[in-house]
């Protein structure tokens, strides 16, 4: 085990990532603040349906989030370069945790991604070198690191695709149902509108997703298959980035790609350098693979379970959904009335939602449970003082198919409580 995991290898992937990542993070705020994402999600909201037990978390009043954003943007600058490394990816993981569990509004798994790499990268070397602190003598010089480093990030991306492959074997993605729905929903173009209504092709593009996620840690872990693996990947993320426009995440999951790679080869292809790293062993951080990185992983693996343990299916209740890597899968929606009614006078009213939520919001709250069940308690807060009953009837459709009750119409959800780890008996099972 020492020699699998503490085998002394060339640095140079790692300080490759840390220059990548940290563009890509100023990327990622810099598209935040210019494409209308803050104002859309953080500053026009009344109503924050933040992750349930983090309601401390609000958005900063006034332009602050734009300030906050602005922030993380640095924090990624001086990731990239170098410079008080240590300090930056402290603060932007900590930033990050603050937006990741402030807003559900718009649920993005790469956050999700990035918080676990961030938060072993604060215990890594990747400024030892190619950076302004090793420049400036902040810290010791070096240019090696133990294996179990790169095993991390290629277990931490492994255990992503991989699941997203599994979550994908059922029938309406299968038989090409929710991708000809995906398909047609991302252009308005007649020509590609045309060619995504056929058969063949939205069930090959189904196919093609399921074999890409499968198989592609594989293909680049195998040498012989690693540079076509690499070429198909960049093309399939490509495609993914201008199609879906779902941020950095294509090219965070590019830049993994660096660790599949010889690491005296990155640094001939970008560093124009050769070294010669001793064959020893390198005991850097040995207590924190086994009290962190190993618990981390194995906790990846136990948590996208988790919705097996859970009463009913996972593509209806939504419980177990999310930090499970089950990414684009099916078309939700749904419709929703909020009844009121005054247990003093058995008057009845229905509650107009629109006036206090944003269109995103709106949308959210008829398919997810846990918003239905956050917006009731702040209808009780509202209503504080009176006793009233709050019913809900909402019906949610999943891919085009009937529509269905999701919210048992008789539970009185002025009473009903949260269940964090099983199923609550308000959300009606398919």
């Amino acid at each position: 085990m020492n020699k699998f995991l503490f085998k002394n290898i060339d640095g140079s992937s790692l300080v490759l990532f840390r220059i990548l990542l940290g563009f890509l993070i100023a990327c990622e705020s810099l598209m935040a603040i210019f494409h209308g994402w803050i104002d859309a999600i953080l500053i026009k909201s009344q109503f924050t349906f933040n992750f349930i037990g983090f309601d401390f978390l609000q958005p900063l009043p006034g332009n602050g989030m734009y300030y906050y954003f602005g922030l993380i943007g640095l924090t990624g600058i001086g990731i990239m370069l170098g410079f008080k490394y240590r300090m930056n990816i402290i603060l932007f993981t900590f930033l990050l945790s603050g937006v990741y569990f402030m807003q559900k509004d718009v649920y993005y798994n790469h956050y999700y991604l990035l918080l676990i790499i961030s938060s072993v990268m604060i215990f890594l070397p990747a400024n030892q070198e190619k950076s302004l602190d090793a420049k400036f003598g902040f810290v010791k010089i070096g240019n090696t690191i133990p294996q179990w480093i790169v095993l991390f990030f290629i277990s931490i991306i492994g255990i992503l695709y991989t699941y997203a492959a599994f979550a994908k074997f059922y029938p309406d993605w299968l038989d090409g149902t929710f991708t000809k729905i995906l398909l047609q929903r991302i252009t308005a173009r007649p020509y590609l509108l045309e060619l995504f209504s056929q058969k063949w092709f939205y069930v090959s593009f189904a196919y093609a997703g399921l074999l890409f996620d499968l198989f592609i840690v594989p293909l680049l872990l195998y040498k012989r298959t690693r540079k076509f693996a690499f070429v198909v990947s960049v093309l399939f993320h490509l495609f993914n980035s201008y199609t879906l426009r779902i941020g950095v995440f294509p090219y965070l999951a590019l830049i993994f790609s660096v660790f599949f790679f010889e690491p005296n080869n990155i640094r001939k292809w970008f560093f124009r350098e050769n070294i010669e790293v001793e064959n020893n062993l390198n005991f850097y951080k040995k207590k924190l693979v086994y009290w962190l990185v190993i618990p981390l992983l194995i906790l990846q693996v136990l948590l996208p379970l988790r919705h097996h343990f859970i009463k009913g299916d996972v593509f209806w209740t939504e419980e177990g959904h999310r930090l499970s890597w089950r990414v684009m899968l099916r078309e939700r929606t749904g419709e929703i009335k909020i009844k009121i009614v005054d247990n003093n006078t058995n008057k009845e009213s229905f509650y107009d939602y629109h006036k206090n939520l944003t269109y995103i919001q709106s949308k959210q709250l008829a398919v997810k449970p846990d918003f239905i069940w956050q917006y009731c308690q702040r209808i009780k807060k509202e209503y504080l003082g009176q006793d009233i009953s709050i019913y809900i009837e909402c019906k949610n459709s999943i891919n085009n198919k009937p529509a269905k009750f999701l919210i048992d119409p008789k539970y009185d959800m002025a009473k009903a409580k949260w269940n964090y780890f099983w199923h609550n008996e308000w959300i009606l099972l398919n």
